[in-house]
């Protein structure tokens, strides 16, 4: 097994601690120019090129005129679940629901600014989305339910799911299974570069999208920048990163167990655990090899990639103050604060993408069935972005109306202030030609 790398911050010099903080989409060279070329030939070949690259990509079967998902596999699906499964996406679907049920913004407002003068808001659903389910690593039922939910509470009326097929050219059935409960229906078995591509330009049978959310792999991540200005792409969100932050008073096993949650979904996750306690870092090190041991050859060889490559491992700090600046820096996707008192440090946490208070809330948990989005801003974007929400599929109109009294004042300041700029027809527009129209006078 190789050596689970140990940090020491103060050791560090500017370059290599800015090292820490790189995460694989940061990269994506290698990416753009074979991104392009499936991004043309799905714009050019439509469902025909979507089997061919099916085929030489994945090494999968496709029937172009059955890219989506059948009535016939959506019942395959549900037969084919254990209940306690079937149980478990039940239990989530739920939880997440009523959490963005909660989220969901009043259909419109409005506020009497000045008499007679009233400005708001009207909040409106997307016409259509594309939810992405990424499945390389596995299958990905929970974040089936993370993005179709909250589609369908917004009331999107076009959702369209975009996940890749498995080895036998079918969808996994735990996803099916989540999309019907969520209350979706177009599921296409389509995924990667591809997909993006089939949401932007559309296709004989995909339809063009407004919108396409969702987590992916590299491929993904350069598909979306390359069209950008093709399709609203939502929020950056690439390969899986965590921190594990750990106070004094911190589990030691505990942070050396959650630090594996996410390590664990690929070698191009990110994964540190944070602690300013050269005893918790050190029990932790010493704690993993064994529970890594545990697990199946896949999941510990990405482990193993993880924590002790250029992405992953412990983090010892000189002290607190230096480990809260790591994490403000890092801006991780996820963030679990291990600590006797957690909500301590809340307040010094500026970003992060979710915060998960104490040792009874681990990561797993959010990830499946809390109710918060588990789709999060990567790459160190949840300085600027918000974990996927409600909002995600709609969008606000400004709204404004004056009354015939409320008109002079307005008209009198807003064309002072068009004089100024040097805009003419905007003051015109408030001179006496708009009485001369028919309008209200301008004071």
């Amino acid at each position: 097994m190789p050596e689970i790398n140990l940090f020491r911050l103060a050791e560090l010099s500017a370059a290599q601690r800015d090292a820490l903080l790189l995460r694989a989409e940061a990269d994506l060279s290698s990416f753009i120019e074979p991104a392009r070329r499936i991004v043309a030939a799905v714009r050019d070949g439509g469902d025909a090129a979507i089997a061919r690259l099916a085929r030489e990509i994945d090494r999968v079967e496709l029937d172009p005129a059955h890219l989506m998902a059948t009535e016939e596999e959506f019942a395959r699906a549900e037969r084919a679940l254990e209940p306690e499964v079937k149980e478990a996406i039940a239990f989530a679907v739920d939880n997440i629901r009523r959490f963005h049920e909660r989220q969901k913004p009043e259909p419109m407002w409005l506020m009497e600014v000045r008499p007679g003068a009233f400005a708001g808001e009207r909040w409106t659903p997307l016409d259509s989305v594309g939810c992405y389910v990424p499945r390389g690593k596995g299958a990905f039922p929970s974040v089936m339910m993370m993005t179709t939910v909250p589609a369908v509470v917004a009331g999107v009326p076009e959702i369209v799911v975009l996940t890749p097929p498995t080895p036998d050219g079918g969808i996994d059935a735990a996803s099916l299974y989540a999309a019907r409960m969520a209350g979706v229906g177009k599921v296409f078995r389509v995924g990667g570069a591809v997909a993006v591509a089939a949401a932007a330009y559309g296709t004989e049978t995909v339809p063009r999208l407004a919108k396409i959310i969702g987590p992916g792999s590299p491929w993904v991540v350069a598909a979306k920048r390359l069209l950008a200005d093709r399709i609203d792409t939502g929020l950056p969100a690439g390969p899986s990163e965590s921190i594990v932050l750990a106070d004094s008073s911190a589990n030691p096993d505990i942070a050396a167990l959650d630090l594996l949650i996410e390590a664990e979904h690929g070698d191009d996750s990110s994964a540190y655990l944070v602690t300013d306690s050269s005893a918790i870092a050190e029990a932790a090190h010493a704690r993993l090899p064994e529970l890594i041991a545990r697990l199946g050859p896949q999941r510990r060889a990405f482990v193993e990639a993880v924590l002790g490559g250029r992405r992953g491992g412990i983090v010892l700090a000189p002290d607190w103050d230096a480990a809260i600046a790591f994490v403000n820096d890092y801006a991780p996707e996820h963030l679990e604060i291990l600590s006797a008192e957690p909500l301590q440090h809340l307040g010094r946490i500026r970003n992060a993408g979710e915060i998960l208070l104490g040792e009874n809330t681990p990561m797993t948990i959010a990830n499946f069935c809390l109710g918060p989005d588990c789709v999060l801003p990567t790459g160190g974007w949840a300085r600027s972005w918000s974990a996927l929400g409600v909002h995600d599929f709609m969008k606000r109109t400004s709204l404004g109306h004056l009354t015939r009294a409320a008109f002079p004042e307005f008209a009198r300041h807003a064309r002072v202030l068009a004089t100024y700029e040097g805009f003419e027809a905007h003051a015109q527009a408030l001179s006496a030609v708009r009485a001369e129209l028919g309008g209200t006078p301008a004071a």
